[in-house]
C-alpha cells in the first residue's frame, strides 16, 4: 500500500482510480486509511461481502484473504485480474502501469511520457 502511496500521482497520470478493499471493520480500516494518509478510496470490507462477489480467496493458514488486484477499463470491462497465492504475490505498480499504458494506446486514451 505505501508503494501505491509513492505512485498515485502516476496512476492519476494515467486516468486511473485506485480502489483498495481491505478485511477490517469500518473504524480500524479509516484510522489506519488516515493515519497512512492513503490519496486513494478505500473500503472496509469485514464480511467479505465485495472480496465474494470478486472470487478473492480466503485462506486461514496464509494470514487471512489473498491478494486479488483487477485492472477495469473505462467501459467497464475487466482488462486483468490477478489472485495471489501468498501475502507478497502482487502484481508491481510498474507491471500495473505498463498495463495501463497498453489500455490507454488501445482506447486512444491519456499519453504518458
Amino acid at each position: 500500500m505505501a508503494q501505491l502511496r509513492q505512485d498515485y500521482q502516476k496512476f492519476v497520470d494515467r486516468e486511473t482510480e485506485i480502489i483498495a478493499i481491505g478485511p477490517e471493520g469500518p473504524e480500524a480500516f479509516a484510522d489506519w486509511w488516515h493515519k497512512n494518509q492513503m490519496p486513494f478510496i478505500g473500503i472496509s470490507d469485514p464480511q467479505h461481502v465485495i472480496a465474494k462477489l470478486f472470487g478473492q480467496q480466503v485462506k486461514l493458514l496464509k494470514l487471512g484473504r489473498m491478494p486479488a488486484q483487477f485492472v477495469i477499463d473505462k467501459e467497464g470491462r475487466m482488462r486483468n485480474v490477478h489472485y495471489g497465492e501468498s501475502m507478497a504475490d502482487i502484481m508491481t505498480d510498474e507491471e500495473v502501469l505498463a498495463l495501463l499504458d497498453e489500455i490507454n494506446r488501445e482506447q486512444g486514451g491519456s499519453k504518458v511520457a
